[in-house]
């Protein structure tokens, strides 16, 4: 007889399973979506969501079943309101005045209504009537399509080249392109950014190269970490990117501080720091909320809610309407933005950042996406999700694909560009992998340097210890790797 947690176990993997399937078949029916830029924050109001067909339908997936609000205090902006005649009437407290009412109301836990996301291009690529943005250039439009592309096509061979035995370990950004080098194209180049690591597209739009990243993937002599990093933990400080940091959230805070810094300074740059679905149940993720929003600190929280925190789905990640909705209870403005509509990331970045700045607030926003691919080269997520979803997001819902068609449909790009763009990336990165494989590594010693000027006696003692323990057991050493 099986024992109890087993039965409990399968029960709630069945559960939780069922949970997911409803909610993505969820999207195919549910349709909330806005082509209006406006932020939630403070007592401002959200703007109506236009409602369309299902085929604009996008965030259905993520709800789930949500916990629905009781049916005492389903709307938040009951609160502000008073029907037993004391709404003039105020009590002084330490934090501030506020009136009060002789009705007993509880917050609701979340509302009926979600909250819309905004996008301006529907899933082939049309651009929605009455939308409201900045035009983007041609210039820009192109080179934010050739750099989706790019690291479609890098990101593919790289992967396979893990696969090969090649290097130990990468992740894909297959199905969230857009956010990356939308964002990267919103900011500007002297904003500082604290990345995750799926933002290797911000590099990219700031001129890391190809050989950059073949480099950095074998911690070569060409690495500008100097290979003390894991593959995929890039960072620049040329180019004002933060080298990744494997521990979940950490870089939150950090950017909170960093953004205030900068406010200190009286610079005019902001900070842009981004965090998966997962990151956001950190406690960094909060403390970095709070502390920007008390100091005003000018920096874009950037929320990839791709569905997935490793195995883990959304529904089983919060029971709130996402992650815009936690902005409001830190006093931040938010928006929530369709994270495979490159046009309206860009858009809203570039609002967010001018908040940021001029205002000297944070500003959080989530990105509605879907992972692709895996979690990692370490994972095997069709063990968590089927194959059918997969596929539905890669081909129906494919970012490159959709911001691609407008960009044809305006001129800008054609069948013969594609072809020359996707040969000629492939034979670049394939001469990047050969060109790393052959490019010696980092000598022992940068092992210990760059962290301090003059190396302490604990270090001295360490290297000197390794140096011996190479010595006594060559054959245990990289023969590629100079002592």
């Amino acid at each position: 007889m099986a024992p109890a947690w087993f039965t409990r176990s399968l029960a709630t993997i069945a559960r939780n399973y069922l949970k997911r399937k409803i909610g993505f078949v969820g999207l195919l029916n549910q349709s909330v979506c806005t082509s209006t830029l406006s932020y939630q924050g403070g007592a401002e109001n959200i703007e109506t969501p236009h409602r369309r067909p299902a085929s604009c339908s996008y965030v259905g997936y993520f709800a789930g079943h949500r916990l629905k609000s009781t049916k005492a205090a389903c709307q938040f902006d009951q609160l502000y309101s008073s029907d037993d005649g004391t709404k003039n009437q105020v009590l002084d407290f330490p934090g501030g005045k506020v009136a009060y009412t002789t009705e007993m109301r509880f917050i609701a836990g979340s509302n009926e209504d979600r909250v819309p996301c905004y996008r301006l291009l529907d899933d082939n690529g049309n651009l929605i009537g009455g939308s409201n943005f900045k035009q983007v250039s041609e210039e820009v439009a192109v080179k934010i399509y050739t750099n989706m592309t790019t690291f479609q096509v890098m990101d593919a061979i790289f992967y396979e080249a893990q696969r090969q035995g090649r290097i130990s370990f990468y992740l894909t950004t297959a199905g969230e392109e857009a956010i990356g080098i939308a964002s990267a194209a919103a900011l500007s180049t002297e904003d500082v950014i604290l990345p995750q690591y799926r933002e290797p597209g911000v590099l990219l739009w700031r001129g890391f190269t190809i050989q950059d990243f073949a480099n950095q993937l074998y911690g070569n002599n060409g690495d500008s970490g100097k290979g003390r990093q894991m593959p995929m933990h890039y960072g620049s400080n040329k180019l004002n990117y933060f080298t990744v940091s494997s521990t979940i959230a950490t870089q939150l805070p950090q950017a909170a501080g960093v953004a205030y810094s900068l406010k200190m300074e009286k610079k005019d740059t902001c900070v842009a720091t981004y965090i998966g679905d997962g990151g956001t149940s950190e406690g960094d993720f909060h403390a970095a909320l709070n502390f920007a929003a008390v100091m005003e600190a000018p920096v874009v929280f950037i929320c990839r809610n791709n569905g997935w925190a490793i195995s883990t789905h959304v529904t089983e990640q919060f029971r709130s309407d996402g992650v815009v909705v936690k902005g409001h209870a830190y006093g931040i403005q938010a928006i929530r933005v369709d994270g495979n509509d490159a046009l309206a990331v860009y858009s809203a970045i570039q609002a967010a950042r001018e908040i940021a700045i001029t205002e000297h607030r944070p500003i959080l926003v989530e990105a509605l996406t879907y992972r692709v691919g895996h979690h990692s080269t370490s994972d095997d997520s069709t063990k968590y999700r089927s194959l059918d979803e997969i596929q539905y997001w890669k081909n129906s819902r494919n970012p490159v694909d959709r911001f691609r068609k407008w960009i044809e449909r305006n001129g800008w790009w054609i069948e013969k560009e594609e072809l020359e763009l996707r040969s000629n990336t492939r034979k670049q990165v394939l001469q990047a992998l050969q060109v790393a494989e052959k490019t010696d590594m980092p000598q022992l010693k940068h092992l210990f340097a760059d962290v301090y000027d003059v190396q302490p006696p604990n270090l001295v003692e360490q290297e000197k210890q390794l140096r011996e323990t190479v010595n006594r057991h060559p054959q245990g050493y990289p023969s590629n790797v100079p002592v």
